[in-house]
């Protein structure tokens, strides 16, 4: 049976209520599933946990589900693009539990392995590890991280069929693999969406199996944060076209 939904609100319609924590794929504006946080914000859901890599710029991505005010806590790596984030931290209106990104990426993977915790070396000594369990192997003191299974997970793929397989494509395969493993209910939006059997199988990264609702995405440009290629001096291009 298909799990092509008609739109991203209707994959939605039934799966978001106030407080629940919601998984969300993408780093900084590269393969976050942009048609599904508008559908997130439209629906007006409020008091959310998002786990993210960040939390995107103003206005665009995650961005805007915190200017709607609907988010109560962040678990995410970085956050340092978006200044309404940083605003509402410092005045104590967002709660905020910074966690290094490989540990992330692990918290969210072991929670779709459905191993509960693991320990790791990362953070011993820091802010990161005050108050979590450590142990001691092979002489090597570790803390103890909690696993992460959200309540919702939204992905964005480039290419996937009706039955939920998905590949993803270059940068934008980011968090997007390990977010769709780690929620109770996943929800994908794809650039492109072929009948099943239209996809190599030895190319899907998520097998559809993780995958419940599945959308088609809307045709946009895709943002970067910050643009940092400047033009080649031009005795530089002449030089190398005398080569």
């Amino acid at each position: 049976m298909t799990k092509l939904q008609a739109s991203a609100a209707d994959a939605l319609r039934d799966a978001l209520q106030d407080g629940m924590t919601l998984a969300v794929g993408g780093f900084g504006l590269s393969g976050i599933p942009a048609d599904l946080i508008e559908a997130v914000r439209d629906s007006g859901v409020k008091d959310l946990t998002v786990v993210s890599n960040n939390m995107g710029v103003d206005g665009k991505g995650l961005g805007v589900l915190i200017e709607a005010g609907q988010v109560r806590k962040v678990i995410a790596s970085y956050v340092g693009e978006n200044k309404l984030f940083a605003e509402q931290y410092i005045a104590g209106r967002l709660e905020v539990e910074f966690t290094p990104q490989g540990t992330l990426a692990e918290r969210l993977r072991a929670g779709g392995a459905g191993i509960p915790a693991f320990y790791t070396k990362t953070g011993v000594g820091t802010l990161v590890a005050e108050g979590k369990p450590h142990e001691v192997f092979d002489g090597e003191t570790y803390v103890r991280e909690r696993a992460i299974t959200a309540d919702v997970a939204l992905v964005h793929a480039h290419t996937a069929d009706t039955d939920g397989n998905l590949i993803y494509r270059y940068t934008a395969r980011n968090f997007n693999p390990v977010v769709a493993t780690a929620g109770r209910l996943t929800i994908a939006e794809a650039e492109v969406i072929v009948e099943p059997g239209g996809l190599d199988p030895n190319h899907v990264v998520t097998p559809g199996v993780f995958v419940q609702r599945l959308v088609q995405a809307t045709a946009r440009t895709k943002d970067i944060e910050q643009r940092t290629v400047r033009q080649r001096p031009v005795a530089v291009e002449t030089e190398a076209l005398s080569v």
